[in-house]
């Protein structure tokens, strides 16, 4: 059959006579590791002839709408629906007309499911976003992020270095609450003051004083308790007295990388011994950098000036500085500006594209998600502890794969049920659980890891359906694989097939065992992902699309109805990527029941590849319209149940 025509016109896709066997176009699919060759060209099918006649449509006549809340109308009477399936007279099918409305159905869909997935704290999230982005960002070359100076905000717990942090880069990056101790990781952003560019890092509360060890646990809000079940006390104590030196380890590699040190102080709580202590450390060990001391929390314009004389004992110039208002945060940079040199764009500088995927990782806590970011960059980037919840934000960082190609690695907080975060009452979780959502929507393959003795719990489900909702690629990790006694060549077989039967949304999905402690196969999921971020980009032909699409419809035809009424599918094509979406145009999509769009899904899976990704199928019903609006008025008000457009998406 022809599809595609010097015209621009199509002949519609029908149930004429042929062996009832599928092909299979893209056979190298079915298999990981993925391959990276170039589907095999096709030519276009010989003229067939229709077993009866079937009319054609066109564009005018399809129509739709993704309104979730909408009512399907009913249709006329199937006689008269049939007698004008199957007895109107040929017309052709405006193929551009309908390539248009495609992306127009996609992006209505698209528009309706973003409403749907909405996370708790978006809302007042972008409210602040806009309030703190106020200023108007001059247009710069881009320079890369590691050619940038660094300025490192430093100080004890709690003196509001997150929020300076979120009031320089201009946005609500680092989870701000008041309590000490959320920030444990180094979180880095870009910023810019007048016509110098450079990175700001964030780091968790630097602790110098001894203390005993229930007092760096409130510092620090750590518990032995939550998500440490089967773990000795005596590792629960040694991990809980470790954690301040982790962290300060992160604060000490912010440091040293920065140019500028900004030591951030508390203006309402006064000068401190912890103070003192590390105002003598940055003195002692970076007397050859430039410090800036920040006096926070300077609202009040009379008091301000008085909250900062008393720390000139400390042997620093203070500056008073709010960084909830801004206040003072414009001699601050105007300090931090004469501390660093304007970088200029490098001249061999290579153009690239802009766009970088995004890998997220994701999962229950505890599963070594940050041991996999670690092993990957090949450092201690984000602290690993036994203690639930060590990760709060999400940790961005830089990669680059073994062919060159750059990635944009993210680690998360570990995410527990809805109730369980409730019924703890900490804030500080919710943030990051939502910060972790946040996360998966922003990435572009998700690496979803799992513990390999904990193999699948309730929890990972959730996960899993959130990350085929969001339409992500995804790469099913199974980390802790070194865990599993007595392991045979079959062990890894069944384990999958376990895996497979317990998370069936993502049966799409490659599957990865890894021990990252080890560093064994963590490669392999930077080689999974990359495949899968070049499956969801991937574009179908519009010929070989409709081929597939025939040889379906002809293995299986969509089933009739008790009146005799049966589906048609008269066009289909690929609208949008990343996900890949397919827009079917059909006579009426209620006529496919759910077990025939899961085997069209099936069969565009076996047939086009797509592995490791999520496929949207999108089906159009189409609606007879009168070219006079007058007419079009007149028939609605005679018979208002007349054809009325629907798009159902189709999941699995």
């Amino acid at each position: 059959m022809t599809y595609l025509s010097h015209s621009h016109f199509l002949t519609p896709i029908s149930f004429c006579t042929l062996p009832k066997t599928p092909i299979s176009l893209f056979s190298f699919h079915t298999t990981f590791p993925f391959s990276t060759l170039s589907p095999p060209r096709f030519t276009s099918l010989p003229n067939r002839s229709l077993s009866h006649p079937v009319p054609h449509f066109t564009a005018a006549e399809f129509s739709g709408s993704v309104d979730d809340d909408d009512e399907l109308v009913e249709l006329p009477e199937e006689s008269e629906l049939d007698h004008q399936v199957d007895d109107s007279d040929d017309e052709d099918v405006d193929v551009i007309a309908l390539e248009q409305e495609a992306k127009e159905v996609v992006l209505e869909y698209s528009t309706s499911l973003s409403r749907i997935l909405t996370i708790e704290d978006e809302s007042s999230d972008a409210k602040e976003t806009d309030k703190k982005s106020k200023r108007n960002k001059p247009e710069r070359k881009i320079i890369p992020d590691n050619l940038l100076p660094r300025i490192a905000i430093v100080g004890r717990p709690n003196v509001g270095k997150s929020a300076l942090f979120n009031r320089l880069v201009g946005g609500n990056k680092a989870i701000v609450v008041d309590e000490p101790g959320v920030t444990r990781d180094r979180l880095y952003g870009r910023s810019y003051w007048g016509d110098h560019e450079f990175m700001v890092v964030d780091t968790g509360g630097v602790i110098t004083v001894s203390k005993s060890q229930s007092t760096v646990m409130e510092d620090l809000d750590i518990t032995t308790t939550i998500g440490m079940d089967g773990i000795p006390l005596a590792s629960r104590e040694a991990a809980v007295a470790r954690m301040p030196s982790m962290i300060e380890k992160q604060a000490i590699a912010a440091v040293e990388e920065s140019s500028v040190i900004v030591f951030l102080v508390d203006g309402q709580a006064g000068l401190i011994a912890a103070d003192v202590e590390i105002a003598d450390w940055l003195r002692k060990n970076y007397s050859n950098k430039r410090i800036i001391l920040a006096v926070n929390k300077c609202e009040s314009p009379r008091k301000r000036i008085m909250q900062a004389s008393e720390f000139w004992a400390l042997g620093f110039e203070p500056i008073p500085v709010s960084a909830i208002s801004g206040t003072g945060t414009g001699e601050l940079l105007d300090l931090v500006c004469s501390g660093i040199q304007k970088v200029e764009e490098p001249e061999n500088l290579v153009e690239e594209e802009d766009y970088v995927p995004a890998i997220s990782i994701v999962g229950r806590p505890n599963v070594g998600k940050s041991s996999i970011l670690n092993a990957l960059v090949g450092e201690d980037r984000t602290i690993v502890s036994p203690i639930s919840g060590t990760t709060r934000d999400a940790i961005d960082t830089e990669f680059i794969g073994a062919d060159g190609q750059k990635f944009r690695l993210i680690d998360t907080a570990g995410i527990r049920k809805r109730t369980t975060v409730a019924s703890a009452g900490s804030t500080t979780e919710a943030l990051s659980v939502n910060r972790a959502f946040r996360a998966i929507r922003r990435s572009d393959v998700v690496a979803l890891v799992i513990e390999a003795l904990a193999c699948i719990t309730e929890q990972d489900y959730k996960i899993a359906e959130r990350i085929e909702k969001e339409g992500k690629g995804c790469v099913i990790v199974v980390n802790k694989w070194d865990t599993i006694p007595d392991k045979n060549h079959q062990t890894a077989l069944h384990y999958e097939q376990d895996v497979r039967e317990k998370l069936r949304l993502l049966n799409w999905a490659p599957v990865v065992y890894s021990t990252a402690l080890a560093g064994h196969n963590v490669d392999k999921i930077i080689v999974a992902a990359s495949e899968v971020e070049k499956e969801r980009s991937r574009r179908l032909g519009t010929s070989i699309l409709n081929q597939v699409v025939q040889e379906a419809v002809t293995f299986k035809s969509p089933p009739r109805t008790r009146g005799g009424k049966r589906g048609r599918v008269y066009y289909c094509t690929q609208a949008a990527i990343r996900p890949p979406t397919f827009v079917f145009f059909v006579n009426d999509a209620k006529l496919f029941s759910e077990t025939y769009r899961r085997f069209m899904e099936k069969q565009l899976r076996s047939n086009a590849g797509f592995p490791g990704t999520p496929i949207r199928l999108l089906w159009r019903s189409r609606k007879k319209m009168e070219k006079d609006e007058g007419k079009k008025a007149t028939r609605s008000k005679q018979n208002p149940a007349s054809y009325r457009r629907k798009l159902i998406p189709i999941t699995q």
